[in-house]
């Protein structure tokens, strides 16, 4: 059945047999949670090989041609926005991995969702936005993305997509990646502080972070002696690995007031 893609939905629908399979390759015997089936190429595959299927699909039109046609026992379809959708309802404690093919601009909030529950994916994601996942220091596409991504993830890129492997067919390509989360746990408190410092990445980080000084409410005396015996301090932010961006934070939190 043909259906029109709802732009408003960042539909673009997988019609290459041989990218569902490779995805699905990992759901093996395995709770897999999909996000977005839309017609259903990777679910089939993935009901294949995986021990149960949780997939959960907003637009109406396609739960209900998904209900017709994919007759499974292993399979439970979910007609809600998967970000409305309860820790019962996604079975979450029993979940082994999520295998999607995304829509681009939810990207970043699966990505949060992900580290939160620690769970680990297969995702098919924008190109672009996988190069600045795994950008380093001093690298032009370094940004925050990359640095959260760093800390919280262990990150595996696996294959290529064309963006002729869909339909519509999108403005670029993607890229399947395998994420693991770490087991460290970055507060709110930490990733704000390199979400501001991250803004000035061109900048001294000094600089950085007295332009930020208002948002930090720092102590102003402390910090002058924090410049002065750290050499990082005077380093462009573009230029300090994850790492020490992290230690960085945590060492302006002790100088909040």
């Amino acid at each position: 059945m043909n259906f029109k893609a709802n732009k408003k939905l960042g539909q673009n629908f997988l019609i290459n047999k041989n990218v569902a399979f490779a995805e699905a390759a990992h759901g093996e015997d395995k709770v897999v949670l999909e996000i977005g089936p839309g017609k259903g190429i990777l679910t089939e595959e993935l009901c294949n090989v995986a021990k149960n299927v949780i997939a959960v699909e907003k637009d109406e039109r396609l739960y209900n041609y998904l209900n017709s046609v994919l007759h499974r026992d292993n399979l439970t379809l979910i007609n809600k926005d998967f970000f409305d959708c309860t820790k019962d309802e996604l079975s979450i404690d029993s979940l082994d991995i999520l295998i999607a093919n995304i829509p681009y601009n939810l990207s970043s909030k699966i990505i949060s969702w992900l580290y939160e529950h620690k769970l680990e994916a297969v995702l098919c994601l924008q190109k672009e936005f996988v190069e600045h996942m795994l950008a380093t220091e001093g690298n032009k596409s370094y940004s925050k993305l990359s640095v959260m991504s760093a800390l919280s993830f262990k990150i595996t890129p696996m294959m290529k997509v064309s963006k002729k492997s869909f339909f519509p067919k999108p403005k670029v390509d993607s890229q399947i990646i395998f994420i693991k989360p770490k087991k460290e746990v970055i507060s709110k408190k930490e990733e704000e502080i390199i979400s501001l410092i991250m803004q000035h990445k061109k900048k001294l980080l000094k600089n950085a972070v007295l332009d930020s000084k208002e948002n930090l409410n720092l102590d102003m005396e402390r910090l002058e002696k924090l410049f002065i015996e750290n050499a990082s301090y005077n380093k462009r932010v573009f230029k300090i690995s994850p790492e020490r961006l992290l230690n960085i934070s945590k060492e302006l939190l002790t100088l909040q007031k």
